[in-house]
């Protein structure tokens, strides 16, 4: 292991050279030097502020949109699941939701306080905190468009409250100060009508109709290009079904890369570049990843 441990021994819920394969939703991913799981928010401050500062931090959540190398992770890992999933209705308008809530939680709880639109939400398949990280999105909704503000903690363990102000976001990006991470959001919703319930029915049964739940994927692999869907375009180049070992393009949905029980990482990898290069030799166009990469290639020393 490249990161010292020794005087961290006594910590609870902190592991060493834990396989990430354990943790991801693709279920690949080699060991990472140092995984944490805190309880709570106070747990999690002590271990950043006993952490050195040359240490990498990686944060994840349920790991549904990530891609962990065979080599693993140097460094420290922070998985936030098992702190509180709390959520709470402040006003008629807004909700505040912590970090490790479901964002599926989150869209039915809001249909229950007929606070809208939030059915989006329920097609996100991980937790709020991913969410806010990366501006993941669904069925047209995007989650930063109903952030009101966030509370972050940083490398020192302090903890911030931040205004949206404080961060810009786009398709798929999210920018703001450096070295923090999420710990809950405050959301401003309109008032909904009893349509809600409907659409959000409406949207998870498109969600399971078209989308292959109960496999081992992340989601979706590539950002959708402007105008277009990745799916369609890796669809019409025929590589629905395309394999490489135990990787496989779904035949439910092109932009979903399924581990039929035998994947490492680096089988998925050399997939995601064979949808990248043979898409861009028949479209012209370059299709740019959703998952994140973490991590070093089996063999590498770091």
């Amino acid at each position: 292991m490249s990161v010292a441990a020794e005087e961290m021994s006594d910590v609870p819920a902190l592991l060493q050279d834990e396989p990430m394969a354990r943790h991801t939703s693709w279920r690949v991913g080699g060991p990472a030097d140092l995984f944490f799981k805190p309880s709570g928010v106070d747990e999690l401050a002590s271990f950043l502020a006993t952490l050195a500062g040359d240490v990498p931090v990686h944060f994840i959540g349920l790991g549904s949109n990530l891609l962990v190398r065979d080599g693993g992770i140097r460094g420290a890992v922070v998985c936030t699941s098992a702190l509180p999933k709390d959520v709470t209705q402040l006003d008629d308008e807004r909700v505040r939701a912590a970090a490790g809530l479901s964002c599926t939680t989150l869209a039915r709880r809001c249909l229950r306080w007929k606070l809208g639109p939030a059915a989006f939400l329920a097609g996100i398949p991980g937790t709020v905190g991913g969410a806010l990280a990366m501006n993941a999105g669904a069925f047209g909704g995007e989650t930063w468009d109903n952030v009101e503000s966030v509370t972050t903690i940083d490398r020192s363990g302090a903890v911030h409250t931040r205004p949206r102000a404080q961060f810009s976001s786009g398709y798929r990006n999210v920018s703001g100060p450096e070295d923090e991470w999420f710990l809950d959001a405050t959301f401003r919703f309109e008032a909904e009508d009893a349509a809600g319930t409907s659409t959000l029915r409406a949207m998870l049964r498109k969600r399971s109709d078209t989308q292959p739940l109960g496999r081992p994927s992340a989601g979706s692999v590539f950002r959708n290009p402007p105008g277009n869907f990745a799916g369609r375009l890796i669809e019409q180049a025929g590589l629905k079904g395309a394999r490489v070992g135990g990787a496989e393009v779904s035949g439910k949905h092109a932009n979903f890369i399924i581990n039929t029980g035998s994947a490492t990482a680096a089988d998925i990898e050399h997939l995601i570049e064979q949808l990248r290069s043979e898409v861009a030799q028949r479209t012209g166009v370059a299709l740019e990843l959703e998952v994140h990469v973490l991590g070093e290639h089996a063999g590498e020393t770091g």
